[in-house]
């Protein structure tokens, strides 16, 4: 018998499509654009090797109080805790998949090496 939340898995970005609506993931991206009317980030994490462009539309309304105006800054690269709320539509004339996320938690990711996170989080997923 589980009490309490279930725990966050890792996931690239890129890899968010391929989960059900519900799952409570976490991911880095990088914020490309937000919308103060509707209080969404739009991040993005294309990867070197990556065919396959995803872009995260994120609902921040439920961590607004605490999300700073430099976390809303183009090109700022946050980690996001939450669930997916819908997966794999088509826009921009079909050239991106976008997968909708209700956040629950969002912090800057400071400085990082984005080849050592993608390796890690890749060993991660093939361990599973």
């Amino acid at each position: 018998m589980t009490f309490g939340p279930q725990p966050s898995q890792l996931y690239l970005l890129s890899d968010l499509t391929q989960r059900q609506v519900g799952d409570k993931v976490r991911f880095l991206g990088c914020v490309t654009s937000y919308s103060l009317s509707s209080g969404t980030l739009t991040m993005e994490h294309r990867l070197s090797d990556d065919n396959r462009p995803v872009m995260a539309a994120v609902d921040v309304n439920l961590v607004l109080e605490s999300l700073g105006s430099d976390q809303t800054r183009f090109g700022e690269w946050l980690n996001v805790i939450g669930y997916i709320t819908s997966t794999g539509h088509k826009v921009q004339n079909g050239a991106k998949s976008t997968v909708q996320v209700q956040a629950t938690l969002v912090w800057s990711a400071g400085p990082l090496n984005l080849q050592t996170y993608e390796a890690s989080v890749r060993a991660l997923s093939s361990g599973n």
